[in-house]
């Protein structure tokens, strides 16, 4: 009979999958656990006997079905029967599963779309190929974070299963630049990597986008300076033929000026600038163009690091360009300025302070004045007529960024393809290049221009004045003031710069710089009101120092100042104190003679109530605000010898680093974050010197427990990779576990392969029956980076 033939393969699978369909549809709709064991019981005998047809089997399986649902309700019958039938038509032709992913995704139906990709895959593996690409460029037009991690996830498991065929090389640019819009960094970043990795080379014009919105971010900017380090070591030093046409893919994906801008004012804005000093090494050495934006962002990196020879070099190209426009010219003599103030040069910061002063009085009392506007308009401008350009880039320029950065724009995949040498994603990097670099120029505060001349501001005169107080060089300080204001043509001399000063001075209570600095201002033939003698002589008296005032006092008859009623009440109220009657009543006498009014002079007090009103901002406000900061100036000294182990350890001199280093200790200047990450970059370079980093590390712990030296995230991460190179995991989940508390971002898809690439078959095996503690805790130390890279 035909129900009694043996079991043909193909007969055997369909039973199974009926099987599988009805013990699903049961779960689904809840029945019984004894139905349930009877369906299994089925499914035994189907396969111990070997005799019955698949047809019949299968069969009497659905109508025993059908009748136990019945007895259960009729309408779960029907339903059981509809999603049985469907389903089946589907688990036995794929192409019609196809169909129905391909029409929920047309039909916006993602959830649909989703499922029944996920059912195709664990019926007969992946989708063809352009049901895989429609399904992901769908994911990525959703511009939803949960459809784009789904995305990702399908092309991550295509490719570790090696069914990277199935995936076009515009799909993965598509989903990188979707990934890395959505700000999930890590997930576009690795995609990058793995796009380089199968040699599907994206061109320099889209992943440079992509890199302009992971830069926006300082996780994302940190890892956008990796990606152009890892990039551009395939070229360097001409590793790479142009001339081979097989080469052209590879040679389109090489970094660009514009690509490395980006990195490079990710890395200013969040701070991490030693990461981008290795971004300026290497540019020479991938062949860059250098361009007006890159010149100015190579100033702030040196400023910021401390290098001032670097930046002096530097002068004459800013002089000699010709593209440069004002707001870049500010940039930069900002950072000449702020560096010779780090360096405590105060001689070359007041010297460039007065020169400004000195060509801005030339310029307006000649003709200068419009050819130096005519100039500035040549230079670049792009200012509306009739505003300042200060004042536009402040304000104006800054919103404009900010609100650029803030945007969420993704094109649809067929828009991006049409586009096919990605000029659109070219422009967008530099849309957001320009934003960036407008939250740069918006931090100029030294420096200001007024119709095309550099002027400086109120901000770099308090900096300068607490610079000299604290280095109590007032004589240098008053000759710099008197200078400033002869520059300057103030309107009156009780109005002047240094007598602003002297009252900031009082306020503060020191009251014997206050005094120096009169007596210079004296000594040099400056005459002022007698406000400021005033001031002084009232101070003397609150602190009770009576010699001091009566010393004031005499200064004051010498310079012909009649002082005011006021200060003879306070004088007079301190020789009472004294029990000085005979002092007092010469006092109120002379008062008396001199006829003067009760109601005398009070500039001082106006000064004062003005600023605590928040009145128009002067000299004496910044001068307040500047000294409340309370920020403490870094010893110069130590930037100097870090510029001398820098130095040393770019040109692999370490033995020469090594004595800098402690000659550095021997003078008393602590080495800081910026020593240490020149010193282990230097011994990384070398190679081979892993012991002379375990004992900086043991070092830098023991300055960071006993002093307030904080570790920042670029050397912990310079540390790491020597520890991970040379295979000492112990040190190295030693950084991971301090990184980590500290909440600072981890590239584990770089130690990944760094690991990888030299401990590939490091404790493979079991481990040795017979091994010493030492042995035995290198082993576990090195499992557990291991298992936190994620390497089985």
């Amino acid at each position: 009979m035909l129900c009694m033939r043996k079991f043909s393969p193909r007969g055997a699978q369909v039973c199974s999958c009926v099987l599988y369909l009805a013990q699903a549809s049961c779960a689904s709709l809840n029945l019984g656990g004894v139905f349930e064991s009877q369906l299994r019981a089925y499914s035994n005998v189907g396969c111990v006997s070997g005799s019955v047809s698949s047809h019949c089997l299968a069969k009497s399986i659905v109508q025993d079905c059908i009748l136990r649902l019945a007895n259960k309700a009729t309408c779960e019958v029907c339903s059981f029967s509809t999603m049985a039938g469907t389903i089946l038509v589907q688990a036995r032709d794929p192409a019609k599963l196809n169909v129905e992913i391909q029409n929920a995704i047309d039909e916006q139906r993602l959830n649909d779309a989703w499922k029944f990709v996920e059912r195709y895959m664990q019926m007969d593996g992946f989708p063809r190929k352009s049901v895989v690409n429609k399904l992901v460029t769908s994911f990525v037009e959703s511009s939803d974070a949960q459809w784009l991690e789904k995305a990702y996830e399908l092309v991550d498991q295509a490719i570790v299963e090696s069914k990277q065929n199935l995936l076009e090389k515009e799909t993965l640019i598509y989903l990188s630049l979707g990934l890395a819009n959505a700000r999930l960094l890590v997930p576009a970043s690795t995609l990058l990597r793995k796009m380089v990795e199968m040699e599907e080379y994206p061109p320099v014009a889209a992943w440079s986008a992509i890199l302009a919105y992971m830069s926006q971010t300082a996780q994302g900017a940190y890892v956008a300076a990796e990606l152009i380090l890892e990039i551009g070591y395939l070229f360097q030093d001409h590793r790479v033929d142009p001339r081979k046409k097989c080469n052209a893919p590879l040679i389109a994906m090489k970094p660009n000026t514009t690509a490395f801008n980006i990195a490079l004012a990710g890395c200013l804005l969040f701070g991490t600038t030693r990461k981008a000093e290795q971004l300026l090494d290497m540019m020479p050495r991938v062949g860059v163009k250098t361009d007006a934006n890159l010149l100015i962002l190579m100033a702030l990196i040196y400023e910021r690091n401390g290098r001032r020879e670097e930046l002096r070099k530097l002068q004459r190209y800013i002089d000699e360009a010709h593209n440069l426009s004002d707001i870049q010219f500010r940039q930069f003599y900002n950072c000449l300025l702020a560096c010779h103030l780090k360096f405590g040069d105060l001689d070359s910061a007041s010297n460039m302070v007065l020169e400004m002063l000195r060509k801005a009085k030339e310029a307006r009392g000649s003709l200068a004045v419009a050819t130096l506007v005519f100039d500035a308009a040549g230079r670049g401008n792009r200012f509306p007529h009739g505003l300042d350009s200060g004042s536009w880039h402040h304000s104006s320029y800054e919103e404009y960024g900010s609100n650029r950065l803030l945007r969420n724009l993704v094109i649809s995949y067929e828009e991006f393809t049409r586009d096919r040498n990605f000029l659109r994603l070219e422009a967008e990097a530099k849309e957001v290049l320009g934003a960036l670099l407008a939250k740069l120029q918006s931090q100029v505060e030294l420096v200001t221009t007024d119709r095309g001349i550099l002027q400086p501001t109120e901000k770099i005169f308090a900096k300068l004045v607490k610079a000299y107080l604290e280095a109590d060089k007032t004589k240098d300080l008053a000759s710099f003031l008197i200078k400033a204001d002869k520059a300057d043509s103030p309107a009156s001399n009780d109005d002047s710069a240094l007598v602003h000063v002297i009252n900031l001075c009082i306020s503060l209570g020191w009251l014997d710089k206050a005094h120096d600095l009169l007596d210079e201002m004296c000594l040099a033939g400056v005459r002022t009101g007698s406000s400021v003698y005033a001031a002084l002589l009232k101070a003397y008296c609150e602190v009770n120092q009576a010699g001091n005032a009566a010393s004031l006092l005499r200064d004051a008859r010498k310079a012909g100042i009649q002082l005011d009623a006021s200060s003879y009440e306070a004088l007079i109220r301190s020789k009472v104190l004294q029990n000085d009657t005979q002092g007092a009543l010469h006092l109120y006498t002379e008062m008396k003679e001199a006829k003067i009014p009760k109601a005398g002079h009070q500039e001082f007090e106006r000064l004062v109530k003005e600023c605590a009103e928040g009145c128009e901002p002067r000299l004496m406000v910044k001068l307040l605000q500047e000294i409340k900061e309370g920020q403490t100036t870094l010893d110069s000294a130590v930037h100097d010898w870090n510029n001398v182990i820098h130095f040393f350890c770019r040109k692999r001199l370490m033995q020469d680093a090594e004595k800098a280093l402690m000659k550095m200790r021997s003078l008393g200047h602590a080495p800081n974050a910026q020593t240490f990450h020149s010193m282990v970059t230097g011994y990384a370079a070398v190679g081979g010197k892993y012991i002379e980093v375990t004992e900086l590390w043991g070092e830098m712990k023991s300055l960071a427990y006993n002093t307030s030296m904080k570790f920042d995230q670029e050397l912990l991460d310079s540390v790491l990779y020597t520890f991970v190179r040379g295979g000492f995991f112990s040190r190295a989940n030693e950084v991971l576990d301090m990184m980590e508390k500290a909440k600072m971002f981890i590239d584990k898809y770089k130690y990944r392969t760094l690991f990888l690439k030299y401990h590939k078959t490091l404790h493979k095996g079991k481990a040795p029956k017979f091994q010493t503690e030492s042995l035995f805790k290198k082993r576990e130390a090195a499992l557990a980076f291991k298992n936190w890279i994620g390497v089985s």
